[in-house]
């Protein structure tokens, strides 16, 4: 079996653990996560299922979405629910103008400074793992996009006020340090209260399965028609389908012409090679553009 498994992810498992499970129910062992989501956090989480690992570092790359919740008032070492209180403010009044202004402060290109309790490795290490032991970590600041920011709801009439939101961003983007961060603009202290993500790369919530609805799916013996192919992952790599005498050529991963021009295909990006049933059989890198053809080497070769 390979493709891509979308998973809803539980509250109260790791990335890592959705995996296990995974491993258990299908009886497979080549399975790896596309992004790790904290245990706390729900939603779409892809698992890359056989060759279809390969495509992984592609889907990492591609921007999320998230409907989440900011609470004012209280910080946290983790800047999420699960942290211990840092800092807290008994009565937080905050106006709807104060927070839209700070909400629309956040969008575009951002400097993000990524919180303490993160996996980003440090000297070899994991942050959460210094940071639990009392170390100081310090992690540089970043650069991140917000892509959009929509405030969906908002109940400021609260002691601890709190606004219900939708965030698309890219990779690497913290959203319980951008819930920290709309505080600060703010002037007191706050912490995500609540994520869920709805979307990573071109899957959405709705696309994805329950481990309720895969283990039955198993137990039926239908599971593989779950499973999406591997090109589903790749949408924005420009597509050339090959015939059938060219097949053997990019198995064996030599260079391939392509006799035109492939739209949004440029020197250095990558285009996804399928046959003519649609079976993603290679990614190729663009190597050259010159009199209306589309010069290409093999990057990944995908054999069963």
């Amino acid at each position: 079996m390979n493709g891509i498994l979308v998973v809803n992810k539980p509250a109260g498992m790791t990335s890592h653990q959705v995996v296990g499970k995974a491993r258990r129910l299908l009886g497979i062992k080549k399975i790896g996560h596309t992004g790790t989501l904290d245990p706390d956090v729900c939603g779409v989480l892809p698992l890359c299922i056989g060759t279809a690992t390969r495509v992984a570092e592609y889907l990492l790359d591609q921007s999320k979405a998230y409907r989440g919740e900011v609470t004012f008032g209280t910080s946290t070492t983790t800047q999420d629910a699960s942290g211990e209180p840092v800092d807290v403010m008994e009565h937080v009044e905050v106006s709807e103008e104060q927070v839209r202004a700070a909400f629309a402060s956040f969008t575009g290109p951002i400097l993000q400074k990524p919180p303490a309790y993160s996996a980003i490795k440090i000297d070899g290490k994991r942050a959460y793992d210094l940071a639990r032991k009392g170390e100081d970590v310090e992690i540089p600041a970043r650069e991140v996009t917000i892509y959009d920011l929509t405030i969906l709801e908002m109940e400021l009439g609260l002691a601890h006020p709190k606004v219900r939101f939708d965030v698309e961003c890219s990779k690497g983007t913290y959203v319980r340090t951008l819930c920290y961060d709309i505080g600060a603009k703010l002037g007191v202290p706050a912490h995500m209260s609540g994520l869920v993500r709805t979307r990573s790369g071109p899957f959405v919530l709705e696309q994805a399965l329950t481990f309720e609805q895969i283990e039955a799916y198993v137990a039926d013996g239908t599971i593989g028609q779950h499973v999406l192919p591997m090109q589903t992952a790749l949408p924005h790599m420009p597509k050339h389908t090959i015939p059938e005498v060219l097949e053997r050529r990019v198995h064996n991963g030599r260079e391939l012409t392509i006799k035109r021009l492939l739209q949004d295909a440029q020197v250095g990006s990558l285009v996804r090679i399928e046959n003519r049933q649609e079976q993603l059989l290679a990614l190729y890198r663009v190597t050259e553009i010159v009199d209306g053809e589309t010069h290409t080497k093999p990057e990944k070769v995908f054999k069963d």
